[in-house]
């Protein structure tokens, strides 16, 4: 009955599903970590935003590794402006998606080490290879706070570090590249300030990171899934549908086989017959 599953047609779909099922599992389980790890990100940043801020020397230090732990964690930061050394980072954007650069500003500390501070965002000149229009820095002693982050990579940001950029433009924030350029130590890292507010609102200080979203990664989840299941299922409707039909064909094929081409039909009978036996000779 069920002989033509070992046809190549029928071998070959076998095997093909048999592959998809496996893969489409796995699939499945890698969209449900992404969703645990969305999770887990939400909870941190959550958690990290709602600590009290501590001095930022107790969180980093010259060639220091901010850890994902210490990420958004807020601090403050006493010193003086270097805005002989200021920067922008290029090609970032605003909360409603202008492409602009973001001014990265030194803050001297009271024992001569610096801490880059992410003033916010501003808009591109129209020229790209112009250095745009950044506010000033308040000149005196100033307490920032901000959110701690970690110096950016091209590994993790997916930022191409470019050469050859105008003067005073860069494309990632490194302390340690700026540690250079300054002629200073540099505490590793760089602090998103938040406080004070901006005079007239610019640079515009970037919003918090969002915590609250988690995305569809579980939903894609159970669509991969459920397609894992299905495809048994699809599997063995096929296979019924393929033994109806080739059921079908063969008792239309006896039907056709049970009329005899040579049988003749029956001579008349009836009044024709008679009048052919009375005719006159």
């Amino acid at each position: 009955m069920y002989r033509f599953l070992l046809s190549r047609q029928w071998v070959i779909l076998t095997l093909v599903a048999l592959a998809l099922i496996p893969v489409m599992i796995e699939l499945g389980f890698w969209q449900f970590h992404r969703h645990e790890r969305r999770v887990a990100q939400n909870a941190l940043i959550a958690d990290n935003l709602k600590a009290a801020p501590v001095p930022v020397e107790e969180l980093t230090s010259p060639g220091h590794v901010v850890p994902r732990a210490d990420y958004w964690r807020p601090v403050t930061a006493t010193g003086t402006f270097d805005t002989a050394h200021e920067v922008v980072v290029r090609r970032r954007t605003s909360s409603d998606d202008r492409v602009g650069a973001h001014v990265l500003t030194p803050l001297v500390l009271k024992d001569g080490t610096v801490v880059l501070v992410n003033r916010g965002w501003v808009p591109a000149a129209a020229n790209q290879r112009d250095y745009p229009e950044v506010p000033p820095a308040p000149r005196g002693e100033v307490t920032v706070t901000g959110r701690l982050k970690a110096d950016e990579t091209t590994g993790a940001s997916g930022i191409k570090d470019l050469k050859g950029l105008p003067d005073r433009q860069v494309m990632l924030i490194s302390s340690g590249q700026q540690a250079e350029l300054i002629g200073r130590e540099v505490l590793g890292g760089y602090v998103e300030q938040t406080e004070p507010a901006a005079a007239g609102g610019s640079p515009e200080q970037i919003p918090e990171p969002d915590h609250d979203s988690i995305g569809a990664h579980m939903a894609y989840a159970v669509q991969w899934w459920l397609f894992a299941a299905g495809v048994p299922v699809g599997w063995i409707v096929l296979a019924r549908r393929e033994r109806r039909d080739r059921e079908a064909a063969a008792r239309a094929a006896e039907d056709g086989a049970g009329e005899t081409p040579g049988d003749a039909p029956e001579a008349p009978q009836g009044d024709g017959a008679a009048i052919q036996a009375t005719s006159p000779r």
